[in-house]
């Protein structure tokens, strides 16, 4: 068509025109619905073939987090656009949390109550799919794990902000349970309530997410009272039950609490992450891409922490964390908890540890599990 008898189109000829190309292009959106339902079930039926033979074999471990990372790292691979590599990964969380559903629905404890971070993190790593249980505490999420009451929990582990949640890692000596996965997750904190700004006397807040907003909340409500809560969500709670509070919590929490935001994103550094650990009861297979997290104790000698570094320096093992907690068997004595890059069964992480082990008062492997995805 030349430009002159384009031109020569009236206004309703191209209205008609570009009708008739929306309903083209929604016909073919349903087709392509419909090989997508078509394909989703027929991957629903392999899945369920999969739990077949597992159970044929005599095989109770149905969660395979490797499997799943190497999934989802290889379609965020291939992925040619024009959705990110993330909404990628997303998309097929969703689609291998309803799979495993089909083989075996999975229960995971996570801190709540519903609308924490703790809940957002779970089902980024499980999907909507899982059977979520909140606890009231970090401690019970590890005894429901280890008494089986739930197979998995989800549990914080550092933030890039305020550091280590030490719960978490003197926990993990407390149980015999497994670190089989990581979730890491950006958090943003909003102030929340159901009242204006003006009128806000008490901030309900959970002591991290305080810390976390320290500079904000001394710039902008620098005469309120702070209120401790053991979480956002339970902030939220309160703050909807407080005539005169607000809190900071998640945008799920406020809409639980029949809150309104009032501000977003209050927290003081706009990269605030907080990485959590899956644990339960399993062991991965290396993916490749994998951290490996270990407690270890040296003698209390001068050199000590040199020495119980140096096969991974001379291994060309990479070291993503230290952290030091006070050994619980002697006074002014520490333990130290390393994640490095690798897996165990990895070989030149098997000969570090052998290494370690001859050399340090104390070890132990807390697990090795692919690194977070997206």
């Amino acid at each position: 068509m030349s430009w002159s008898i384009f031109w020569r189109i009236s206004p309703v000829a191209m209205a008609e025109l570009e009708k008739d190309r929306l309903l083209t292009l929604r016909q073919e959106i349903d087709r392509i619905d419909t090989e997508i339902l078509r394909l989703l079930s027929e991957r629903g039926r392999l899945t369920q073939a999969v739990a077949e033979c597992k159970e044929a074999a005599g095989s109770t471990q149905f969660y395979h987090p490797d499997r799943e990372a190497e999934i989802l790292r290889r379609v965020m691979a291939e992925n040619p656009g024009p959705f990110s590599a993330a909404h990628v990964g997303m998309i097929f969380r969703e689609i291998i949390s309803a799979g495993l559903a089909l083989e075996q629905p999975l229960q995971v404890a996570y801190l709540g109550p519903a609308g924490t971070f703790s809940q957002l993190a779970a089902e980024k790593h499980f999907g909507h799919a899982a059977c979520f249980q909140p606890t009231s505490n970090i401690a019970e999420i590890f005894r429901q794990t280890d008494s089986g009451a739930t197979q998995f929990g989800v549990v914080p582990v550092e933030n890039s902000t305020e550091g280590a949640v030490n719960q978490t890692l003197d926990l993990m000596l407390d149980y015999p349970l497994q670190i089989c996965g990581e979730v890491e997750l950006r958090i943003v904190h909003n102030l929340v309530a159901s009242i204006p700004r003006s009128a806000i006397r008490r901030v309900h807040v959970h002591y991290q997410t305080r810390a976390q907003c320290r500079q904000w909340l001394a710039q902008n409500l620098p005469t309120v009272e702070l209120c401790d809560a053991p979480s956002n969500a339970e902030a939220a709670q309160r703050a909807a039950a407080d005539p005169e509070g607000a809190a900071i919590s998640t945008l799920a929490a406020a809409a639980h609490a029949g809150l309104q935001v009032l501000v977003k994103g209050i927290e003081d550094n706009p990269e605030n992450s907080t990485r959590f650990w899956v644990i339960g009861k399993i062991s991965t297979r290396s993916t490749g891409a994998d951290k490996t997290s270990i407690v270890v104790g040296g003698a209390h000698r001068a050199g000590s922490l040199h020495a119980l570094l140096a096969p991974f320096a001379a291994a060309g093992i990479s070291l993503t964390r230290i952290e030091s907690r006070p050994a619980r068997s002697a006074r002014w004595q520490y333990v130290f908890y390393l994640d490095f890059l690798g897996h165990q069964q990895d070989s030149g992480v098997q000969d570090a540890l052998q290494i370690l082990q001859e050399q340090a008062a104390f070890l132990r492997v807390l697990g090795s599990y692919p690194k977070a995805v997206y």
